[in-house]
């Protein structure tokens, strides 16, 4: 009978622990949040890829709005983490520069759906939010950078920050469009990014 059906299937599923069950659930909340955002994904939805019943997405996490809040913050964090690690060092500042476009194509690579996830959330050309705020670190970061190598350069190192946020939004847009537009290679694009933003710094006046 449909009865004794479900009953035996019920039986046969792998009981997960709590720590397992709580990564399942943001694991497809992921992939729904990519592909259809927050408005567009329901509880009822993400309860049935995951095989769970509703109240076991409310009693991990509150609601979707709750899960939603971790999936981003995973994200940020991972792609905060990738890009700090690859502007730190005492490398030449070129090196740098190929590296952080590098490490942020890299995550689009890997994790094309937390990229898309972050930038529906806060698209690149938004100036608050999630994606906004992480990018602003990371300016914070360049800036730095650029304030040493303009020195360095005898050139006037006040005019940084601009620049920093010029070299970010840079790669985020471009990061962007590589996501849906996947015809050149990464390396190639890191590379290409790299030449006009280097020798367009190189020849500052």
């Amino acid at each position: 009978t449909l009865a004794s059906g479900t009953a035996r299937a019920r039986r046969g599923r792998v009981r997960l622990t709590r720590s397992e069950r709580r990564e399942q659930l943001i694991e497809v909340a992921r992939g729904l949040f990519a592909e259809r955002g927050l408005e567009g994904t329901s509880v009822e939805e993400i309860a049935a890829h995951a095989g769970v019943s509703k109240p076991v997405v409310y009693e991990h996490f509150g609601g979707k709005e709750g899960l939603y809040a971790v999936v981003v913050d995973r994200e940020i964090q991972a792609l905060l983490a990738a890009i700090t690690e690859s502007l730190s060092g005492h490398q030449h500042p070129r090196v740098l520069l190929e590296n952080a476009a590098l490490a942020l194509l890299g995550y689009i690579e890997n994790s094309s759906d937390g990229f898309r996830i972050l930038v529906r959330d806060s698209p690149v050309t938004q100036s608050t939010g999630t994606f906004a705020s992480l990018l602003s670190d990371v300016a914070g970061q360049v800036e730095y950078l650029l304030a040493d190598e303009f020195s360095r350069r005898g050139l006037d190192s006040k005019p940084s920050p601009l620049y920093a946020q010029m070299l970010v939004g840079m790669v985020a847009l471009t990061g962007q469009y590589w996501l849906d537009h996947r015809k050149a290679k990464k390396a190639d694009v890191a590379a290409h990014l790299v030449n006009l933003a280097w020798n367009g710094l190189s020849g500052l006046e």
